[in-house]
């Protein structure tokens, strides 16, 4: 059997809903599942709230990943297994969100300033229940107003650092990103950490409290996974991976089960809540 520890929803920047990621993951015949939204709790707490996590023919691990930044460097830190409803942790997700907010309407304005007709409802069709709004949402309303002819091009020439609509958001501190999933009773680890782009600052990130690194990722090759691997034997940390699944056809892999992890790597972060 397969895993994925690295998933997201409608609930931050994927395109399916809570709901119907796990039916996928069990068309996939996973047996582990962890969904880990940025920057929010909100899709798993849908589906707890459900009635539909825990699963009876699923293990659904509750995950977040927060955004953060060193140098520069986009750093982003996921954790697992971790009380969804902690109020440090509620609190810190809601200042979040509320940047994002102030982001998105930022960035709405620079582009109609030079003369693109987007408005700030057009990027809320798209977000749907999403509280984490993010210039993948921007992107895809772009898109679909027939504005730019791909989402590539959508953060090309107008949303990567540097282009006309791009303004930087409200990212936290790792030691805080952190400190709140410990807090939480979860494990941090560091994800896909070749997307950092440097490894000295992978090296400084692993000298803080995490509990994993995320070795097993569909942009690492097998050199990057070896090096990732010999860090985590190096440091007693444990290993994951995950798809990093968006449900968006032109980011890879396309759909879930694709690129998946063992069982025994995602095992040790399941603990059903208790009723």
């Amino acid at each position: 059997m397969a895993s994925d520890l690295h998933t997201h929803t409608s609930f931050s920047d994927g395109r399916l809903t809570p709901e119907e990621l796990v039916a996928a993951a069990k068309e996939a015949k996973l047996s582990y599942l962890a969904i880990t939204d940025h920057d929010t709790v909100d899709g798993i707490r849908h589906l707890y709230e459900q009635g539909l996590y825990p699963s009876k023919t699923l293990h659904i691990i509750p995950g977040i990943e927060f955004s953060c930044e060193v140098d520069e460097h986009d750093v982003h830190i996921l954790g697992y297994d971790f009380d969804i409803y902690n109020q440090d942790l509620a609190d810190k997700v809601t200042e979040i969100s509320e940047s994002r907010w102030v982001r998105f309407s930022t960035m709405v304005e620079k582009l109609q300033d030079i003369g693109y007709d987007i408005t700030e409802g057009d990027v809320l069709q798209i977000a749907g229940t999403s509280r984490a709004i993010g210039r993948a949402h921007m992107a895809r309303a772009l898109v679909k107003k027939g504005l730019v002819g791909t989402i590539r091009e959508a953060f090309d020439k107008l949303l990567d650092y540097g282009q006309p609509g791009y303004v930087p958001h409200y990212r936290i501190a790792p030691e805080e990103a952190i400190a709140l999933i410990r807090n939480a009773g979860g494990v941090p680890v560091l994800a896909h950490p070749k997307l950092v782009k440097d490894d000295k600052i992978v090296e400084r990130m692993l000298a803080l409290d995490f509990g994993g690194i995320e070795a097993y990722y569909p942009r690492h090759d097998a050199e990057d996974t070896a090096r990732y691997l010999a860090m985590a034997e190096a440091r007693g940390l444990r290993v994951t991976g995950g798809s990093d699944f968006h449900g968006i056809p032109q980011r890879e892999p396309s759909e879930l089960g694709v690129f998946v992890v063992d069982d025994e790597l995602a095992a040790p972060f399941f603990h059903p809540p208790q009723n």
